[in-house]
């Protein structure tokens, strides 16, 4: 876990991330052999790809889960493309790109319209679509930096941890779960906010119940204390939340928020 633990944004060289901290791709598709493609495709480039063969699949995954873009297949058996894009986008403004047949002009146009961000038409090049792929989390990584309402965020990633605010679970580099009181979510919520800056005691305290957490009835230090047990590998020598004398603490690496 040492060498994954470091990670950083997007805006970074792709190839140069720990998979760990790779932008994770839904490939929505019911051909099992357009799914393997894409996701094996999507894998040998830097990017983490989750097949899902069906709507109810996906949106299980996507609550579940961490996501940085849907690749959605707008003609299913049984399913209404269109709707499922509808349910992503009243979810989250997660990026959708529509994979569509050449003849279906108007289900683009309209798939458009509810706010998906891209098509790609079948058949399709592999690299075609990864480099659409790509320019589309290039696009959403500029708007992520812009300011957001708190309730819009959706998750948090850093160094290979997933602190996912729907679900209120925070991922492991290594794919387990940690339980986290809520308190101890709020207060990891709030440093996620300002990674790389030193808040104070009253700054925590204040921005963890803006996030409508439980009011604490202990100190910052016990909460602090009780997230490095469960972060840190050395507790006694923090490497994420460290101490500022005097002034507070600090989250001293590099977050991605996800809307």
């Amino acid at each position: 876990m040492e060498s994954g633990r470091r990670g950083g944004f997007f805006s970074v060289t792709i190839a140069s991330m720990s998979p760990l901290n790779q932008p994770h791709v839904l490939v929505v598709d019911d051909d099992p052999d357009v799914r393997d493609m894409v996701c094996d495709y999507l894998q040998e480039n830097e990017l983490r790809a989750t097949p899902c063969s069906s709507g109810r699949e996906m949106i299980a995954c996507f609550d579940n889960q961490a996501i940085d873009l849907v690749l959605l297949d707008l003609k299913m058996p049984g399913e209404d493309g269109l709707d499922l894009a509808r349910q992503l986008r009243a979810r989250a403004t997660v990026p959708i790109i529509l994979l569509t047949g050449r003849t279906e002009e108007a289900d683009r146009v309209m798939g458009l319209e509810l706010g998906a961000d891209d098509y790609v038409t079948k058949p399709f090049s592999p690299r075609e679509l990864l480099a659409r792929v790509r320019a589309v989390l290039r696009r959403y990584q500029v708007q992520a930096t812009l300011p957001q309402r708190d309730s819009a965020r959706r998750a948090f990633r850093f160094a290979g941890w997933e602190l996912n605010l729907r679900t209120r679970r925070l991922k492991t580099p290594d794919g387990s779960y940690v339980d986290l009181s809520n308190g101890e979510i709020s207060l990891l919520s709030a440093l996620c906010q300002a990674p790389r800056r030193v808040m104070s005691r009253d700054q925590l305290l204040s921005m963890s119940r803006l996030h409508e957490a439980e009011v604490y009835d202990r100190t910052i230090d016990v909460q602090i204390r009780r997230l490095r047990l469960k972060l840190e590998e050395d507790p006694a020598h923090p490497r994420f939340i460290v101490t500022e004398r005097g002034s507070g603490y600090m989250l001293d690496c590099d977050v991605e928020t996800l809307y």
